[in-house]
């Protein structure tokens, strides 16, 4: 196979096209490399490029359409294929991934970059055993490789390990101390506490001038931590507010588009839309547990998946990308016939059984932002359970903000966003509550904190599940926690979280206007959002 700069027409415009791209020019990437395909559309490094420019600025669509015209036009462009593998992999389609990358490894079995996308993706289809050993297996080869042992050590603590996990971590940093990501891998496990050799060292990492601005963001988030710690929360704030402007720089958020949704949802959300007869998939097996990130879903997730009829399986992302597969969302919802109904459930059915490990009959889908399409849930899978987990706004968003999101939750990086969204979310269940009365069962988490047998009991009964001791002793089943509550939900319930949010209160004007309110009538909704059964 030749080399592509070699048989180029311009070579030294798609080296330049390179060079921005490494300098993150994506602006001058992008013009030299249309300019050059206009040139030479045949050009498949110059393609491939253009699907790495795609995929960073989330044209992921876009990104994998190109890379399959690569690859189309040579076969044998191994580069290419192990960037479809990878876009495929951040689509959600893990199995298609692996199969791709199995057939990539078969030709380079030793190329490191390939094995370490092939213990991720074990990663996301739960093979986390299998996950571990790969990436044991390459740093055995090549033990001086820190980005490794940040992910052996992140599978390590999704499996409880943290006895290996932190020393993964702490290895991570002594090959590269600027390391952001391994530094708030460690301040994520909650239950952590930094030396104050460690803040020192942050300290340091930071204050230098040629630190880039990913290591920076993940920095600021980790020193927050410490300060809250150390009870510093003014110092604390200071790095969570310059963590999240950093992070919106890159990652701009429009907090109108959700606004826009949950109008236009509403609109469409009526109770003849809901009304028996319409079609969808009738199986009872998915329980959805969604609200805001931050509120609870991983504690209730734990104490779901601790009976014996509940297999828990995280976040699945197969829900937003089937509603919208389906046309224009929401206004496709009035649409679509009984036929298209039920497909789109048994589609949603079949690519969650990708993800499932047991053979126990319900599981759970708890990605936060389902609640976004609970309409789509009630009109393709009109038996499926809906759990909504709600916390107080204030601390529920205050939480947020203190959280560092590394993609998929760009509303928490200004105060102010996280409280149009917090309201909107409220909103919309508040409708859904007065077309599809009794179709959601909510939790308020303080309730849960407070009286947590008889919440429990009021849960099971809400999935049509017997009573079972273990979802009370949550805390002692062991099973696999991805989300950055891995560490809480090991231990009972404690209330030590609930009142964290008014240290902060000096800081937060922006988010309490943003709310409106939504604070003041919490646990119920405003009046003018709809009556809630």
């Amino acid at each position: 196979m030749q080399t592509r700069l070699a048989t180029s027409t311009n070579p030294q415009r798609l080296l330049d096209a390179g060079a921005a791209l490494v300098e993150n020019r994506l602006d001058v990437a992008e013009r030299l490399l249309r300019a050059h395909l206009k040139d030479d559309p045949f050009d498949v490094a110059a393609i491939r490029m253009m699907a790495e420019l795609a995929g960073r600025i989330g044209r992921l669509g876009d990104a994998e359409s190109l890379l399959r015209r690569a690859i189309e036009l040579e076969p044998a462009f191994t580069a290419a294929r192990a960037n479809l593998a990878l876009v495929l992999n951040r689509t959600g389609r893990h199995a298609d991934a692996l199969e791709l990358l199995d057939t990539i490894l078969a030709e380079e079995p030793d190329e490191i970059g390939h094995l370490n996308l092939k213990a991720a993706i074990l990663g996301r289809l739960g093979r986390f055993d299998e996950a571990i050993a790969t990436y044991r297996a390459v740093l055995a080869r090549a033990p001086r490789q820190p980005r490794l042992l940040l992910s052996l050590g992140t599978m390590l603590k999704t499996i409880g390990k943290l006895d290996e996990a932190i020393p993964a971590y702490r290895a991570a940093l002594d090959f590269q101390p600027s390391l952001g990501e391994a530094w708030w891998s460690i301040a994520n496990l909650k239950t952590f506490r930094f030396t104050e050799t460690d803040i020192a060292t942050m300290r340091s990492v930071l204050a230098d001038p040629a630190l880039g601005p990913e290591d920076r963001v993940h920095l600021d988030f980790s020193l927050g931590k410490a300060m809250h710690d150390a009870k510093d929360y003014a110092a604390a704030f200071a790095h969570y507010r310059a963590g999240n402007s950093l992070r919106l720089e890159s990652q701009p958020y429009h907090a109108a588009e959700v606004t826009t949704l949950v109008d236009r949802s509403i609109a469409v959300a009526t109770p003849d839309l809901f009304a028996p007869g319409r079609g969808g998939e009738t199986a009872g097996d998915p329980i959805f547990v969604l609200g805001m990130p931050r509120a609870g879903s991983t504690l209730v997730e734990q104490i779901l998946s601790s009976h014996p009829q509940v297999e828990g399986t995280g976040e699945l992302p197969d829900l937003p990308a089937l509603a919208r597969s389906a046309g224009q969302y929401p206004g496709v919802l009035t649409t679509l016939t009984r036929e298209q109904r039920t497909d789109l459930g048994a589609d949603y059915l079949r690519r969650a059984a990708i993800q499932r490990q047991t053979d126990r009959p319900r599981f759970i889908d708890k990605l936060p932002n389902n609640w976004q399409f609970v309409p789509f849930i009630l009109a393709t899978l009109p038996n499926a359970t809906i759990i909504d987990i709600r916390r107080h706004p204030i601390g529920c968003c205050v939480a947020n903000y203190r959280q560092h999101f590394a993609r998929g939750q760009a509303f928490t990086y200004d105060l102010a966003d996280l409280g149009h969204y917090y309201r909107d979310y409220v909103r919309l269940m508040a409708h859904i509550d007065t077309v599809a009365p009794g179709r959601v069962h909510r939790i308020f988490y303080e309730q849960l904190v407070d009286d947590t047998e008889a919440q429990v009991r009021a849960l099971l009964a809400a999935c049509n599940l017997p009573f079972d001791l273990a979802c009370l002793s949550f805390y002692e089943t062991e099973r696999a926690v991805r989300t950055p509550s891995s560490e809480q939900v090991r231990q009972p319930i404690y209330r030590d979280a609930l009142d964290e949010w008014r240290h902060y209160e000096p800081w937060i004007g922006d988010l309490v206007d943003a709310l409106g309110p939504v604070t003041a009538s919490y646990p119920a909704a405003p009046a003018t959002f709809g009556t809630q059964s």
